[in-house]
Formats: C-alpha cells, structure tokens, sequence
C-alpha cells in the first residue's frame, strides 16, 4: 500500500473551540510530524522523533516567542494513523484564540487547512476504509438516537460491504466464465451452467431487493420516523404534541384553526427517533389560508410512516365517523401504521370505564390500534409511546443483515437489481454471452459505486463535501 499518495499536509479542528475544556487540532501527511515538531517545543528529542502511540507534553510559541499554549500531543505514524498518513493531535485549550493562533502556526510551519471531509477521504483513498464505511463516519457523528447509531456503527464496522463484497464475489466469478465464453465464441463453448447461473441469479436479486427494501426503515431510522397527527379542530392535537415533547411548543387554543401550518419537532422513543408534524384541522372552511394548512395536513397525512387519527371524544358519533372515514380513506394501511385516539377521555367522568378500555388495545385486522387517551392529563401516553416504539418492530435492528439508510445506497441497489433481472430474462431467451456479460459488467459497476471501486471523483467530492472540517 502507497501511503504518500497526498504531497502536503492538512491541518483543522477537530472539535468546537470553546465549548468544553480542550479543543483537538488533527494533522496529517507526510510532514505532518516535522511541521507538529516545528510548533510545538518538547524536552529531549522532538515529536518527529517520538515514537508512535505515545502522547508528548509540550509548549507552543509564537515568533515573538511568547507562550500560546501548553499542549499535549499524540503521535501516529502510517500506516496506523486515521488517515493511513503520518499523523498528530494537539489537544490545546479550548480557547478560540488558542485554537486558531496554533492553526496559524502549523499553517506557517508547512501545512494547509483541511477541506471538509479530507480527512475522511485520504483514509478512503489510502485503503484504511471504503466509501460505505466512509460514509458511515458522518452518520456516526451525527446520529441522533441509539437506533441510528447502532446501525451507523454496524456500516462502519463493514456489516453492509461484507454483504456488497460476498454478492460482488459470486458475480465475478459468473462474469469472468461468461467473459472467457467470448474469448472461445468461435468454438460455441459454454463454460458458465446456464441453470446454475439462473438459480444464482435469483438468489442474489432477492438478496440485493432485501436490501432495498430496508431503505424505507433505515431511512426513517436515521432522519425519524414521520408520524403525522391529523384530525379535526380542536381535537387536541397540539395539545398532544405538547404533552409528548414535555413543551410548550405548539399554540394551544380554544378557538378552532389555531394550527394553520405544520409544526415539526422530534422526540426519541424506545431508542427511535420520531418526528412528529402537527397539523391544521381538518374541516370545511371558506378561508383561504387555513385551506392551504389543511390541503398539507393532506400531504404531510400521506407522506408519514405513522398516522395518529385524534377524535375528540366530546364530538357526536357522526362527526367522528365522518373524520374517521375520511383518514382511513387516506391512509395506505399496506405501507402506513394507523392508531386511532380517542382523546379527552378525561371530560366523560363517570360515564365510562376509560382505564378498563386503554388496557384493551384493539387491533384491527392488525392494520390499526386503537387507544383512549388524554393529552391535558397525560392519561394514556404511556400506551401509546409504547404503541409507537411497536410500529417500528417490523426490522429487527439485531439482524444479521445490513440496514440500508443511503439514498445513493438505495439507488445504486435498484440499478444493481434491474441490471441482473435484465441478465435472467435474457438467459431464458438464449441471449448471446457478450449481452450477459455486458448486463452483468453494468451490475458489477452499481455495487462498486456503493463501497467505492467504482466512483467518479465528482461524486466524492459530493460526499465527502458534506462532511465537517475536522472529519
């Protein structure tokens, strides 16, 4: 492995300067130790001197020789660094100044600001990690729940390249005999077994659309579920979404349309991240604005994961049967989770057993739940978080199989799987080799876009770009 193919050396922060007690600076290339040792003044020998895996206590100057900071200094040398370069971290006080008069410095001394992502990218380039592992460093840092993380650190531990590479490996095996097939095309010899490469076939399209279809849940896991919170006027729905935030962060009011917009904020549940929209009421208006906040009520109801339906339970019978029949006709019970909740359950006083009916959680043909709260008392919220934390049981997040949460993951899958049914239906029909091998070079090519054998460098400048500095 070449581990100088980058000439200059990068420097940036790998931390927030001033919100704790220290800050890290990261360096890395291959002068990185020689600049380190430039800036930073240790007794008896000098950083570039040090041995790898040590941490050095020094004290930075500037020119005038006045004492910036004192520091301490970890030294990594290729190939056993992040980056797979000579490396140091200098952990400094967590002092703006401090942080960019010492950047200053290593900039002086030979170094370079690092772009976003760089870092992450010269351990790409270097062979320290592949792009889906890559990738999956951003997802680590930004995770928001333990389900994302678990499944961010499950890419980057190589759970989903390990499948890449065991689908790639049973392909170019079946590639390389259709490929020696052209080579004899004279001779009309048949080195791949047709039936054998059918059933191959069918065993990695349904591997590979597994993985597709793990988008929609790994999607939601890794930006929140949506969970969309419709019904009428004044049925409590904010209320609701106040009293699951345990905030005030919707209005609250008693006269009717108060909602005119949706309202976003996102709440962990059982390790799940949710984000929940609270919507207009739905109703007959003549006014033009509240018809815009109720044609997106519409929208956000059709886009969610998860609808919570909330009736009022002060409201006629006829009323909620009207509400509830215009939801239900909405909802696409095949890809959505439905509960229904009959809210203000604490206004019937005597008139029922409200204790006795949240405990019977009614499902439906399965399709949806059932459950008697009330978002003024907190009376049932329990029950449905728990009802919530259910609907995201169809995946286990303790499989042995990847969970895709990339869209450029996802699309790359689809393209993969289209290509290999374009080889199935072609074997059937007794295609030429070269046709096949052409289809399966193509499938080849999608999965190698996804660990990153196969990747423009414009596409990784877009995906490291999203990355922060000092990553």
């Amino acid at each position: 492995m070449d581990y100088s193919l980058f000439d200059d050396t990068i420097a940036a922060p790998a931390t927030v300067p001033g919100t704790g007690a220290v800050t890290l600076l990261r360096v890395s290339g291959p002068e990185a130790l020689r600049i380190v040792s430039d800036v930073v003044r240790c007794e008896s020998k000098p950083i570039d001197e040090t041995s790898a895996g040590r941490i050095r206590y020094g004290i930075v100057y500037n020119e005038s020789d006045e004492v910036v900071d004192e520091v301490l200094v970890s030294v990594f040398k290729a190939p056993r660094s992040y980056t797979g370069e000579d490396s140091a971290e200098i952990t400094c006080h967590a002092s703006s100044f401090v942080a960019t008069e010492i950047l200053r410095l290593l900039c002086a001394a030979g170094a370079r600001m690092a772009s976003p992502g760089e870092f992450t990218r010269r351990a790409f380039v270097n062979g320290k990690m592949d792009l889906a592992q890559a990738e999956a460093v951003a997802d680590v840092i930004s995770s928001s729940s333990s389900a994302s993380l678990k499944v961010a650190m499950n890419q980057l531990r190589g759970g989903f390249s390990s499948e890449l590479k065991d689908i790639r490996a049973r392909l170019l095996e079946v590639a390389s005999l259709l490929e020696l097939e052209l080579d004899f095309s004279e001779e009309d010899v048949e080195f791949a077994d047709r039936s054998k490469l059918s059933s191959l076939l069918d065993e990695v399209i349904s591997h590979i659309d597994n993985l597709a279809s793990s988008f929609r849940f790994g999607n939601a896991i890794r930006n929140g579920v949506p969970v969309a919170i419709v019904g009428a006027v004044n049925s409590g729905k904010s209320t609701l979404l106040n009293a699951l935030l345990g905030d005030e962060r919707a209005i609250v009011s008693d006269i009717p349309g108060t909602t005119r917009d949706t309202v976003e904020e996102t709440l962990v549940v059982d390790g799940i991240l949710f984000r929940f929209i609270d919507t207009a009421g739905l109703r007959s208006t003549f006014d033009e604005v509240e018809k815009i906040g109720i044609s997106r009520s519409y929208q956000k109801l059709s886009e969610a994961s998860v609808v919570l339906a909330v009736l009022d339970l002060t409201s006629s019978e006829e009323e909620n049967g009207t509400l509830i029949s215009d939801i239900v006709s909405k909802v696409d019970l095949s890809s959505q989770k439905l509960i229904v909740l009959f809210n203000k359950s604490d206004l019937l006083g005597g008139n029922i057993n409200v204790t006795l009916l949240n405990k019977e959680v009614s499902f439906i043909d399965n399709k949806y739940i059932k459950l008697y709260i009330s978002a003024k008392t907190g009376f049932g919220l329990d029950e449905l978080r728990n009802a919530l934390a259910s609907t995201q049981k169809d995946i286990s997040l303790d499989s042995d199989h990847a969970i895709v949460t990339n869209s450029r993951h996802y699309e790359a899958l689809r393209n993969a799987s289209a290509a290999l049914s374009r080889v199935r239906s072609s074997l059937s029909s007794g295609i030429t080799p070269d046709l096949l091998a052409e289809d399966l070079r193509d499938a080849l090519s999608y999965l190698g876009t996804i660990t990153g054998e196969v990747t423009p460098d414009e596409v990784l400048g877009e995906i490291f770009g999203r990355f922060c500095i000092g990553k």
